[in-house]
């Protein structure tokens, strides 16, 4: 791209746009204008859009100078670009009334004339994949959205030291940080990683184990990818989370729901529904919405089906760390390599940094049994090469520093500190109209609606969690139902009520809007 001065002195890029030449009775000048001139008119050149050099667009088409000057002159004259002696060549921010007629292409122009005809179809499971809708309304304001789920308190992040760290990375580098990483991950990271699984959850694991990842959604596409073929059964959680079972479906796979009751898991309903599957996904820390703990029996159920059914099991710890009262119960990566002399065989352990510290990190990871170390590297390259080097390094320094435990510390006590609002502020706000579910980790609780709050009318065939989401929505709450976590609809339905996200002084107010919700739909 050419370049100018701009404001402040700030160099300016002059765009090539494409444009396809083709042999043919049509002048090249006059294909050159009509692609420039078709893209203006659809708006692909916006006004205002620089365009590189006459010299510079003739050396990236391969034509002469002459040529793109006599296309150039045409659309300055017909008023689609304007130009300033030294200063360069715009789309025009006004463009001439017959803009609106764009003129078709000539038969014998060589140029493709859009038809009618439908676009490919979209595979079964990518159809079936869009139909997983995982991504919500998006916050426009520097906190999110009241009530949404599965939010780390991010006002809490020390930004200015995150920033530190990453400008020492930067000053450090040279010229092999510049070029492709190990697709396991940065050592210096890996052997951080290692170190912390194993001093705050016991895993038993080496830095070879730890392959690090774009999150943890990614782990878990690649490991279903080689440990599942199409077709293959996977229990999955019920009531559990959108993003695993969407995963599972773009890996092909059969689902299998599992109910989940307080003990988590039920691993005697999964066995059977379905002895012989292939994988399980589970939470056993924090189970998602129920916010049940897999209790100590039924991991044990679970990992002896896994040794009879020779499965692999995903072990989702993301929630681990939000744990403020009580005990949380060891890995169950732990319990595999215990029961198999040391090294875990089914086990595989993954964990994120985009709940604890900032969504758009992008950077979690799994530890691997020794068997899968290879393949799991392999399809990380595939998928994606490696993340990017400063925050891989930056990280590193942040765990190793002693940074990241000091965060979690105070990240804990937020959400106390939050769950504690929120279930003081909903007792005089809410008081029977919903019933807050008891909770000890996590960033969100369970409200369940009293039993004939709506009215037939204001349900409109739908549960009253539904109908209460879908208003509440429209006041800017977001409040999923815990029906849109369930393959099958549930016997009871109620809200998840993210706190995690919202700082304790827009609890109350949230709260407030919540019941103005509830109460004009109690009055229809």
């Amino acid at each position: 791209m050419a370049t100018r001065t701009g404001r402040r002195g700030r160099r300016v890029a002059g765009l090539v746009p494409h444009v396809s030449l083709e042999p043919g009775p049509e002048p090249l000048f006059e294909q050159v204008y009509a692609h420039l001139r078709e893209g203006i008119v659809s708006g692909r050149l916006a006004p205002g859009t620089r365009l590189a050099g006459s010299r510079v667009l003739a050396a990236e088409l391969g034509i002469s100078r002459f040529t793109v000057v006599s296309a150039i002159e045409r659309l300055l004259a017909e008023g689609y670009l304007r130009s300033s002696h030294g200063a360069g060549t715009w789309v025009t921010a006004t463009l001439p009334e017959r803009r609106m007629v764009t003129p078709r292409p000539s038969a014998g122009s060589g140029r493709r004339v859009p038809t009618t005809d439908p676009p490919p179809r979209l595979a079964a499971r990518g159809a079936a994949l869009c139909e997983v809708v995982i991504t919500g309304p998006r916050a426009d304001d520097t906190e999110a959205r009241a009530f949404r789920p599965r939010r780390p308190p991010l006002d809490l992040f020390p930004l200015a030291l995150w920033a530190k760290l990453l400008r020492r990375q930067w000053s450090a580098a040279d010229l092999r940080h510049l070029d492709y990483g190990d697709p396991a991950g940065a050592a210096p990271l890996r052997c951080a990683i290692a170190e912390h699984v194993r001093a705050a959850r016991g895993l038993a694991c080496t830095p070879s184990q730890v392959i690090v990842t774009s999150g943890a959604q990614q782990a878990v596409d690649l490991l279903l990818r080689l440990l599942l073929d199409p077709g293959d059964a996977a229990w999955i959680e019920e009531p559990g989370y959108l993003d695993l079972r969407a995963a599972l479906i773009a890996a092909g796979a059969r689902l299998v729901p599992v109910p989940v009751d307080d003990e988590g898991l039920d691993v005697a309903a999964g066995e059977a529904l379905e002895p012989a599957a292939r994988l399980a996904v589970v939470s056993p820390s924090h189970q998602f919405p129920s916010g049940s703990t897999l209790s100590a029996a039924r991991r044990m159920a679970l990992l002896a089906w896994a040794r009879r059914a020779n499965a692999w099991v995903l072990e989702d710890d993301n929630d681990c760390y939000f744990r403020y009262r009580g005990r949380p119960l060891s890995a169950l990566q732990q319990l595999d390599a215990e029961a198999a002399g040391g090294s875990p065989q089914r086990v595989v352990y993954i964990g994120t940094f985009s709940r604890t510290m900032f969504p758009s990190l992008r950077l979690g990871y799994c530890v691997v049994p020794e068997s899968l170390v290879e393949p799991v590297a392999n399809a990380r390259a595939v998928a994606g090469r490696n993340s990017p080097f400063a925050e891989q390094a930056a990280l590193a320094a942040f765990i190793a520093e002693g940074h990241y435990d000091r965060h979690l510390r105070r990240v804990r006590l937020a959400c106390q500190e939050r769950h504690d609002a929120l279930v003081h502020s909903a007792e005089r706000v809410l008081g029977e109209r919903l019933r807050l579910g008891s909770a000890t980790a996590g960033t969100h609780v369970l409200a369940w609606p009293a039993e004939g709050l709506l009215s037939r009318r204001a349900r409109a065939g739908r549960s009253a969690a539904v109908a209460i989401a879908e208003r509440a929505a429209e006041a800017g709450l977001v409040t999923f139902p815990v029906s849109r976590y369930c393959l099958t609809p549930p016997a009871r339905d109620g809200l998840v009520l993210g706190y995690g996200g919202l700082s304790p002084s827009r609890i109350r107010p949230a709260l407030n809007r919540l019941s103005l919700v509830i109460d004009a739909l109690r009055g229809r």
